[in-house]
């Protein structure tokens, strides 16, 4: 499905203009932003200085990690299989999430992927028939946006954060932070501004992010992240001051806050990582994360 955006100015909410197949134009200052290798780019200048580092030090990790592939198959393949062998196990607890996000969703017309990555998900989503736009920080063609040419269903990528979401409100009927919430430094900011995107009885949802019942384990979760990065990469890879995990209190803090009843559900991880956190108990004296489904539906009355 074709997706036709109303998209606007990043940087004042106002409605952009088409002023070429690849240009657009904000109406109330003027600047213009561009589609380049297919990606709309659609971060403000400002902010695009911002983020900078965040988003060096991150391509740097993951590229030495070794995410991607140059096989078009190994895109397709996800979350359900890795091709590339390296991160197998990962892609286990990534499936088992999707399955259960699938079994949530009824039949959504527009969605935005935040946090789209490769974009694995929203080409899933464009399989079912549903209009996606993938967005992420990352444009490079392994493990960012760039990632597009690999697939044979179409969505949308654009380069955007999640708290200057360059859409119109009302746009869509599914927003899905995939991976990705815990990467806001504000979880209120970042989850009213999807609210705003969302028509009413829409859904959002949470998808594998680190959920601890005491919020000294997640700090803890947080320092020895830091100090093995700083160890394996020369940098803690901290300079964006994210949330990074949520609480079950934090949680029903949100949904008091915004208005949404959430519901909470368990994807079958399976008894290899139930052990792995029986195991890191036992070593590291704190909880390990779960990695719970949080979807909520947009009341008429949310903010």
């Amino acid at each position: 499905m074709t997706l036709k955006l109303a998209f606007t100015c990043p940087a004042c909410g106002s409605a952009l203009e088409a002023v070429a197949a690849d240009r657009l134009r904000c109406q109330a200052d003027g600047a213009t932003y561009e589609r380049r290798e297919g990606i709309w780019r659609l971060l403000a200048p400002a902010r695009e200085a911002a983020l900078a580092q965040f988003m060096r030090d991150y391509a740097a990790v993951r590229q030495a990690e070794g995410r991607g592939a140059a096989d078009p198959a190994y895109y397709r393949a996800l979350p359900f299989r890795d091709l590339s062998g390296r991160f197998a196990e990962h892609w286990k607890i990534r499936a088992a999430s999707f399955r259960a996000f699938e079994a949530s969703l009824g039949a959504p017309s527009v969605a935005l992927d935040l946090g789209a990555g490769c974009g694995w998900l929203a080409y899933r989503l464009a399989q079912r028939g549903v209009a996606v736009a993938a967005v992420d920080l990352q444009t490079n063609g392994t493990d960012g946006l760039g990632a597009h040419v690999h697939y044979d269903a179409e969505f949308v990528p654009v380069q955007a954060e999640f708290d200057r979401l360059p859409f119109a409100s009302g746009l869509a009927d599914l927003v899905v932070f995939n991976a990705a919430l815990h990467y806001s430094t504000d979880y209120v900011v970042t989850l009213r501004e999807a609210l705003r995107v969302l028509r009413p009885g829409g859904m959002v949802a949470i998808l594998d992010t680190p959920v601890y019942h005491h919020a000294a384990s997640g700090g803890r979760m947080v320092a020895e992240r830091e100090a093995e990065f700083t160890r394996r990469f020369g940098f803690p890879s901290n300079a964006l001051p994210s949330e990074h995990y949520l609480t079950y209190d934090k949680i029903i803090q949100l949904g008091t806050a915004l208005g949404l009843a959430w519901r909470v559900t368990y994807p079958r991880h399976g008894l290899r990582l139930a052990l792995l956190r029986w195991r890191r108990l036992l070593a590291r004296r704190r909880e390990s994360a779960r990695f719970p489904l949080i979807v909520a539906r947009k009341d008429a009355g949310s903010p």
